[in-house]
């Protein structure tokens, strides 16, 4: 008779549950682990080396590195970097020397979310990988040029895995039907929805598939169409961090199909950002900035409409405020482009950081004061409004050890071809005075 108070078996979840057992199972990442590419290459050489699997979530980072354990009979210590510190490390350590005394066993130690570890943590091991104790797999969503320390990272190959493609998902659907879920049935449009939303993560799609047959047995349902999949699953948002490498990848995404004047690549990354999560002030913030990075004075209206589009959201929010900053976003990538102001002062900073603390000359100085006046301030200082066409021609108002620079040239397109024209008309005034003045000193 069974024993009804023995605690039950774990059931695995299904993610689990469907874990390749060898490379020849792993649904993914050919670039790696084709015939002849470097991780297949590593397999077969039997030749172990540390390494960093960088990728998004539901990728096959750990099931790498778990199999790397078993082909080349390693002992395998697996640290989470949110949930460890250097005493766990020292412990790792110690295991991986009694393993080498004990069994001849190498280790292999394997931090998920290494971008956690500080550089104090990841010192902690490194001196243990160089002198071969410890065969280092990291594993991390970030980029680590910017978060692995540059001494680990010189002594780790690192290998970047893609999300899987629509047709590996639905490998991966035919396989855990087959294998651990023979009674669910998937239409094809609810196939195509399920591998939407998974959005290139194995993980997110075992997940639903799991949701899914419950639901299934649970309502008796025989087949799963799009509808009740909908009702089923909550939709995850698309693969997204808010501060992480995927975040600033679409931002400069979005940036540059504006600058490039495509409309709807703007459009497709603004969506992709707004599904993501992004919050749709910060958004409106970037807007605004290629607004005056990207069009400036070629069409100084779109300004105006990406500020109208904040202000918009800030009103009404969503929907209606995103539908604002959609509107804006097509405007500027059609706009116009310049970034002739942004160059402008671009070099206007650096003139000043190079000329350092120039006098103002004299003839544009106040002169409040009887003692400044007496000392020339303000003196021959010609008032523009007077003057023909309300310019004062060949007035210098830069200090007179930069008298002759120029920083804003306008371009051709927009409204900065008038600009331009503009420029041209008073700068042919300034040398028809020149000339003038040159003649009268000559006179003299």
């Amino acid at each position: 008779m069974a024993d009804l108070f023995a605690p039950a078996a774990p059931v695995a979840p299904l993610a689990e549950a469907l874990r390749p057992a060898s490379i020849d199972e792993v649904i993914g990442q050919s670039h790696l682990l084709g015939a002849g590419k470097p991780l297949r290459v590593a397999f077969e050489s039997g030749k172990l080396h540390s390494m960093i699997l960088w990728g998004p979530p539901g990728v096959g980072k750990t099931t790498l590195a778990r199999l790397m354990a078993r082909a080349f009979d390693a002992e395998f210590i697996a640290l989470s970097a949110v949930l460890s510190g250097v005493k766990d490390i020292r412990e790792a350590v110690e295991r991986a020397e009694r393993n080498l005394q004990a069994h001849g066993r190498r280790t292999i130690l394997f931090v998920d979310e290494v971008h956690r570890f500080n550089k104090a943590q990841q010192d902690a091991f490194l001196p243990h990988v160089e002198r071969g104790l410890l065969t280092f797999i990291g594993a991390t969503t970030e980029n680590p040029s910017f978060e692995v320390n540059g001494a680990l990272l010189s002594r780790a190959a690192v290998y970047v895995l893609q999300p899987l493609s629509a047709e590996e998902l639905g490998m991966l659907v035919d396989r855990a039907i087959e294998r651990r879920l023979p009674a669910l049935r998937l239409n094809a449009d609810a196939r195509s929805l399920l591998v939407g939303y998974a959005d290139g993560d194995a993980r997110r799609l075992l997940n639903m598939l799991e949701q899914l047959d419950v639901a299934v047995q649970a309502q008796g349902k025989a087949e799963v169409d799009e509808a009740f999949l909908r009702s089923t699953i909550v939709q995850a948002q698309r693969m997204f961090d808010k501060g992480g490498e995927q975040f600033y990848d679409q931002i400069s995404a979005l940036h540059k199909s504006v600058r490039g004047s495509s409309a709807d690549a703007a459009l497709y990354w603004l969506t992709r950002m707004l599904d993501g999560g992004a919050d749709p002030l910060y958004l409106g913030r970037r807007i605004v900035r290629m607004a005056i990075e990207d069009i400036g004075l070629a069409d100084p209206r779109a300004l105006r409409v990406a500020l109208d589009a904040c202000e918009t959201y800030e009103r009404l929010g969503s929907p209606e405020g995103e539908l604002a900053l959609a509107q804006a976003a097509i405007y500027l990538a059609l706009a116009p482009k310049s970034n002739a102001a942004y160059v402008a002062y671009g070099a206007a900073r650096e003139a000043v950081k190079r000329s350092g603390t120039l006098p103002v000359p004299l003839h544009l100085r106040n002169a409040p004061t009887r003692l400044m006046n007496n000392l020339g301030y303000g003196r021959d200082y010609r008032y523009a409004h007077d003057e023909p066409e309300g310019y004062a021609a060949g007035e210098r108002y830069l200090p007179e050890a930069m008298a002759d620079a120029r920083f804003y040239e306008p371009t051709e397109r927009g409204l900065e071809a008038r600009i331009r024209e503009r420029m041209a008309q008073l700068r042919a005034l300034d040398s028809a005075h020149a000339g003038v003045a040159g003649g009268d000193t000559g006179r003299g």
